[in-house]
C-alpha cells in the first residue's frame, strides 16, 4: 500500500460513514468556533477600552492627594497630611519635562439661563485641558490664560448642554448660572460623544479656583501634567516628586503615568481573553472526548476490514498511519468548519451590532486549529495501536 491508495482509503473511510464523520467533526467544529466567537469579543473588547483611555493621549501623568502603597487608584484626599492646591500646579510647570499642567475639580450642579435649568456635571479645569486631552473646541474659545489664583468667571459649554440649554441659538456672551454663581458663556465644546457610559457633552467647563467656590472645597482633586513626547516616564515622574516633596517637605501624593494604568489595564484584559478563551476550550475538549469514543467504536466495526489489511501485507505501521491520519482528518475538517462558522458569526455580530467590539484574534485562531490537529492526533493514537494489535486470522473469522 503506496502513499497515494493510504489518501484513497482514509477518503473513502470518511465518506462511507458520513454520520460518524460529521458527527465527529461537528464536536471540533463547535470548540473551534466557540472559541474564536469568545476570544473575538474579548479582544473587542480590549482594543475598544484602551481606544478609549488612549484618546486622550499617552503622555499623560496624574497626581492625587493622599499617599498610597498598594496598587491601584489613589483613595484622594483621605489621609493626606496636605492638600493639592493651584499653587502646586503653578510650581509643576517649572518642571523641566512639563508640556501642559491642569489643576483639576469635578461635582454636580444646576446650571440656569434663560428660564431653562439643567443638572450636569461641572468641571473645573485650567486653560491648558483642551490642549493637553485633545479636545476640541467647536464654537468660542476654551478658557483663556488667566491669573489661575484669580480666574475671569467664564464658561464653557458641552455640546449637549448648549443644545439643551440653547437649542440651534448662539450662547456666546450669554450669561450662565453654575450652582449660586454667574458666568459668562464663551465656548462650545466639540462633541466628544460617551466614554465607558460616560457622556462628555453634558458637561460645563468653568476654572479651577472658580470651581472650588461653587463647590465649597479647599484642595484640588487632581493634578494633570501632559509632558514632552519621548521623555522617559521615569524621569518625569521623578521631576514631579522632586518638586512637590519640596513644597509639602514629603511625599504625601500618589502619581500615575498614564502608561502605567494603560499597562496594568492591558494585563487584567488579556487575563479576561484567556479565561474566555478557556471556557471556548472546554468546548473543545468536550469534541475531543466525542472524537476518542468514535474513533473506538470505528475500530470495533472495521475488525474484519482490519483482518484483510493485514492479510493483503498491510504492516502495523501502515495500520496505525491509516487511523491516525483518519482521526486528524476528521479534526482538520471540523477545525476548519469551525473557523468559517466563528468567523461569520463574530463578523455577523459586527455587522448587526454596532455597539459590540468584536475583533478576531488570529494568533488565537491559528492556535486553536494547530490544537485540533493535535486532537485528531491524540485521539487517533489509542484506537490506532489497538487496530495495529489485532491478530489478522482473529479479525477475519468476525466476518
Amino acid at each position: 500500500m503506496n502513499t497515494i491508495d493510504t489518501f484513497h482509503f482514509v477518503f473513502r473511510s470518511l465518506t462511507a460513514h458520513r454520520l460518524r464523520t460529521i458527527l465527529s467533526a461537528s464536536g471540533i467544529a463547535i470548540g473551534i468556533a466557540a472559541v474564536i466567537l469568545l476570544t473575538s469579543i474579548g479582544e473587542g473588547v480590549q482594543r475598544f477600552v484602551l481606544s478609549e483611555f488612549t484618546q486622550f493621549g499617552t503622555n499623560i501623568v496624574t497626581i492625587t492627594p493622599g499617599k498610597v502603597s498598594t496598587h491601584g487608584g489613589s483613595l484622594g484626599a483621605i489621609g493626606s497630611a496636605r492638600l493639592l492646591t493651584i499653587e502646586d500646579a503653578i510650581a509643576l510647570k517649572h518642571s523641566r519635562y512639563t508640556q501642559y499642567t491642569n489643576a483639576s475639580v469635578m461635582g454636580n450642579a444646576e446650571i440656569r439661563t434663560q428660564g431653562r435649568s439643567r443638572r450636569v456635571t461641572v468641571y473645573g479645569q485650567g486653560p491648558d485641558f483642551s490642549r493637553a486631552f485633545n479636545m476640541q473646541v467647536g464654537i468660542g474659545q476654551f478658557l483663556p490664560d488667566d491669573d489661575p489664583r484669580n480666574p475671569r468667571a467664564y464658561v464653557v459649554l458641552g455640546s449637549k448642554a448648549h443644545t439643551e440649554l440653547f437649542g440651534g441659538d448662539n450662547p456666546l456672551g450669554a450669561i450662565l448660572q453654575v450652582g449660586g454663581s454667574r458666568f459668562r458663556v464663551i465656548g462650545v465644546m466639540a462633541s466628544k460623544g460617551q466614554i465607558l457610559d460616560f457622556d462628555l457633552d453634558d458637561t460645563v467647563f468653568i476654572p479651577t479656583m472658580r470651581a472650588l467656590e461653587v463647590f465649597n472645597r479647599e484642595g484640588l482633586m487632581e493634578i494633570n501634567i501632559a509632558y514632552q513626547p519621548g521623555a522617559p516616564v521615569e524621569a518625569v515622574v521623578d521631576d514631579i516628586k522632586r518638586v512637590l516633596v519640596a513644597r509639602h517637605g514629603r511625599e504625601d501624593f500618589t502619581v500615575i503615568p498614564q502608561q502605567q494604568m494603560l499597562s496594568t489595564m492591558s494585563t487584567v484584559l488579556n487575563v479576561l481573553k484567556f479565561a474566555v478563551a478557556a471556557l471556548g476550550g472546554i468546548s473543545l475538549l468536550v469534541g475531543a472526548v466525542g472524537m476518542v469514543t468514535l474513533m473506538h467504536i470505528a475500530v470495533a466495526e472495521r475488525v474484519a476490514e482490519i483482518g484483510l489489511l493485514t492479510a493483503l501485507g498491510a504492516t502495523r505501521t501502515r495500520i496505525r498511519i491509516l487511523f491516525l491520519m483518519e482521526s486528524t482528518a476528521l479534526s482538520t475538517l471540523g477545525g476548519l468548519a469551525g473557523l468559517m462558522i466563528g468567523a461569520g458569526v463574530a463578523w455577523l455580530l459586527k455587522l448587526l451590532v454596532s455597539n459590540l467590539p468584536v475583533n478576531i484574534p488570529w494568533d488565537y485562531v491559528l492556535g486553536a486549529l494547530a490544537l485540533s490537529v493535535l486532537i485528531g492526533l491524540a485521539a487517533g493514537v489509542i484506537p490506532a495501536m489497538r487496530a495495529a494489535k489485532l491478530n489478522p486470522v482473529d479479525a477475519l473469522r468476525t466476518e
